[in-house]
């Protein structure tokens, strides 16, 4: 398996269980308040970072397992990567509108952030996918 393949399965794998994370920390504590009442943001900023942290972590631990791989890019990696790229950023564009069109309508900014978070989540996940997909079945010919 390819460096860049196992980052993206570092990606993909971290982005869901650091969303599956923040989701029991809001949802489980407080089952008696409204949902839009609870607290959020720093279970949200905490997933966000630990996410990243673990993600970059994990990315390091994988290319010193085999510094020799992590040396060459080639073309079909930079292709691969653009595409997952393309493919996950149709999520944060989505998630953007949702966002905007959640504000216009005035709801509770627990909604909005939740979105946003979402959005992100979903691009990291649907992109790392088209990538593993991209190392496995071959780019899409269009």
């Amino acid at each position: 398996m390819a460096l860049e393949e196992r980052r993206a399965w570092i990606a993909g794998v971290v982005a869901v269980l650091g969303y599956a994370g923040y989701l029991l920390a809001v949802l489980l504590p407080e089952s008696g308040r409204p949902i839009a009442e609870r607290p959020y943001a720093a279970a949200l900023l905490w997933s966000i970072g630990a996410a990243v942290v673990v993600s970059v972590a994990l990315s390091a631990a994988a290319a010193l397992v085999r510094p020799e791989e992590g040396a060459v890019k080639d073309l079909r990696d930079r292709q691969i990567n653009r595409f997952g790229e393309h493919v996950g950023q149709s999520f944060v564009v989505i998630g953007a509108l949702a966002a905007l069109l959640l504000a216009l309508a005035e709801a509770a900014p627990f909604w909005i952030a939740n979105v946003v978070y979402l959005a992100f989540v979903l691009s990291a996940v649907l992109g790392a996918m088209a990538k593993i997909g991209a190392y496995r079945q071959g780019l899409p010919q269009w």
